[in-house]
């Protein structure tokens, strides 16, 4: 992947250039398959949503505005497609259940599972939040976004960021009391 800065990526796509883009793609493709995966929940529609970005994204270069982060722009297009494939979905979405060992060959048997069963028990509480929760908490705790990047992307305020923040870390808490005494 190149070091170039996404707006001379840009640029050069603009101008003919379709390994640019290829760029953008290799460069994004990863952050926005998570952010999709985190709403949608589910592998397959998560990489539809990715794909559908990076259409809008060839379609309407023309709409990005220079004077944001480029990485802005285009969060904000996965975040709404994934969005509106929930709406599309009526919102039904089955809970993945399965646990997946953590990996660590020094770690004995009876840690591995109960880190494993810890892992899904947090990982379900997550799913069962409302997208607005995952939202939030996905960007700042997955892709380690600062407040002032979530709200740009959210089109709100910091306050109002940092309050969405507060209220879905504390449902989660609240979801996962009985882990705490363990």
């Amino acid at each position: 992947m190149s070091d170039e800065t996404d707006n001379a990526l840009l640029t050069r796509y603009r101008a003919g250039d379709q390994q640019a883009f290829a760029d953008l793609v290799v460069r994004y493709q990863r952050a926005l398959y998570n952010a999709a995966l985190w709403i949608v929940r589910n592998a397959e529609d998560a990489r539809d949503v990715t794909q559908e970005v990076f259409l809008k994204v060839a379609v309407r270069l023309e709409e990005y505005d220079a004077r944001y982060k480029f990485f802005s722009w285009i969060y904000r297009i996965a975040v709404n497609e994934s969005l509106n494939l929930l709406r599309r979905n009526g919102h039904v979405e089955a809970l993945d259940e399965e646990d997946e060992l953590p990996a660590g060959e020094s770690a004995n048997p009876e840690w591995q599972l109960g880190e494993a069963q810890k892992s899904g028990r947090i990982r379900q509480a997550l799913m069962s939040l409302s997208a607005n929760d995952r939202i939030v908490l996905m960007m700042r705790h997955f892709s380690e976004l600062s407040y002032e990047e979530i709200a740009s992307i959210l089109e709100l305020n910091e306050k109002t960021v940092k309050s969405r923040l507060h209220e879905a870390r504390q449902r989660l808490r609240e979801l996962l009391q009985d882990l705490r005494t363990n």
